[in-house]
């Protein structure tokens, strides 16, 4: 009988052990999480992934582990090493995003996040690629008209103003008024009306020096243009008129080169020309009509937060 009770506590004894164990580790992993979320917090991004890091090290079946390793990306990010921003998240999106998935999902704004890192490394075609996987592999409805929508507007930002308006058509009914499409679809089609200059004719202009700047309204190049070449003409022709063919052909020569370089200077200024206006209309847009799209989360898991411009 004794040796019987004796077992029994020593069973007794070994659950409440195991038990004080899991609570002791739970604790730790919650104090290690902790400290990692408050050097985030206080932008101390370098010390948060040492200790996310650390994190993942000593927890590794921890539920907070995709958080964290999102965090890691997050800490990357906003400290503008986006190389390794795309790494971390990368990571994440290889190892846990390859299955459905919602947008509570760290996996999910990994992959947003992602294409983030791609436009801030000034490659679109690999964010646009990087939604379209994305949109390969989940069926949620709020993640793809996320991914139409950003897609949308990474075709703005290369004023691919007709394949922006397929993507958001593509949005679904339910979420046109989050994403302002009415809004948004007006303000494109004020597209059409942006003033730009003619490169070709920019050139043709240029052939009367100092006239393809003042088309593109740069007057004080225009003015420069018209009296450099005019000088050298003049001194050329002056030259010739002295006898001074070797002098007139040097003064020639150099004014060729110049007056060349008016022409493809004029062509240049349309192209800049065309770009600041072009610019200028895509962040007036932004201003207008974006809905922008920053990726945090609560306790709960992952949000997305809108906020507008009026």
């Amino acid at each position: 009988m004794s040796h019987a009770v004796c077992i029994c506590l020593l069973i007794l004894f070994t659950f409440f052990s195991n038990a004080d164990a899991g609570d002791v580790l739970e604790t730790e992993a919650d104090a290690q999480f902790g400290f990692a979320e408050q050097y985030f917090s206080d932008q101390a991004y370098d010390r948060a992934v040492a200790e996310y890091e650390r994190f993942i090290f000593f927890f590794p079946k921890d539920s907070r582990v995709p958080q964290a390793i999102y965090q890691i990306g997050m800490s990357y990010f906003e400290s503008k090493d986006f190389a390794k921003a795309l790494t971390a998240f990368s990571q994440l999106t290889d190892k846990y995003g390859n299955t459905a998935f919602s947008m509570t999902d760290f996996s999910a704004k990994a992959y947003f996040m992602v294409s983030e890192c791609y436009l801030k490394l000034d490659d679109p075609g690999q964010a646009v690629s990087n939604l379209h996987n994305l949109l390969a592999l989940s069926n949620d409805r709020n993640i793809r008209d996320e991914c139409f929508y950003r897609i949308g507007w990474i075709y703005i930002e290369t004023s691919s103003w007709d394949k922006a308006n397929d993507y958001f058509g593509k949005i679904s009914p339910e979420n046109k008024d989050k994403y302002r499409l009415e809004t948004l679809a007006g303000e494109l089609n004020k597209s059409g009306s942006i003033p730009l200059k003619n490169p070709s004719a920019a050139g043709i202009f240029a052939v009367f020096p100092g006239a393809g700047f003042l088309y593109c309204n740069r007057y004080q190049d225009a003015l420069t243009a018209f009296l450099l070449n005019a000088g050298l003409m003049y001194a050329a022709y002056e030259a010739f008129d002295k006898n001074s063919y070797a002098l007139g052909g040097l003064i020639t020569f150099a004014e060729l080169g110049f007056y060349a370089g008016s022409i493809y200077g004029s062509v240049t200024a349309a192209h800049k020309y065309n770009r600041a206006r072009t610019q200028g209309f895509i962040e007036e847009l932004k201003q207008n009509a974006k809905v922008v799209l920053s990726a945090g989360y609560e306790n709960s898991g992952a949000m997305i937060v809108f906020r507008y411009s009026f």
